[in-house]
């Protein structure tokens, strides 16, 4: 059985998402924010650029998994829904933080060769 074509998409698609993943989950860490903060919070934090159509679908999949937990607000006439980090966010968060870190050190390794 040829599986290579989909387990080469699965991890692609997975290298893509995870650094996302990371660095919302890292945003989260210290504070609730609502969706659109947190689009508006990457490029100052990070340098890089969070569209909405990656955002939102990953924010929904986060809450699905029991990774982050919401709260619906209304402010300012508003209405908000609100993103905390849950314990399981937190172990997530931390072994993706292990598998970037490898990443870099290859990386770095490699360049420096």
């Amino acid at each position: 059985m040829y599986i290579g074509k989909s387990l080469a998409e699965n991890e692609n698609r997975a290298f893509k998402t995870s650094l996302p993943e990371l660095l919302i989950l890292k945003l989260l860490q210290d504070q609730e924010m609502y969706g659109y903060e947190i689009v508006a919070a990457f490029p100052r934090e990070t340098g890089l650029a969070l569209a909405e159509g990656v955002a939102y679908p990953l924010l929904h999949a986060l809450e699905k998994d029991g990774a982050l937990k919401t709260r619906r607000a209304v402010e300012k006439g508003r209405p908000r829904i609100y993103y905390t980090i849950t314990a399981r966010g937190l172990r997530r968060l931390f072994e993706l933080t292990d598998n970037w870190n490898r990443l870099n050190r290859a990386v770095q390794k490699l360049l420096e060769a």
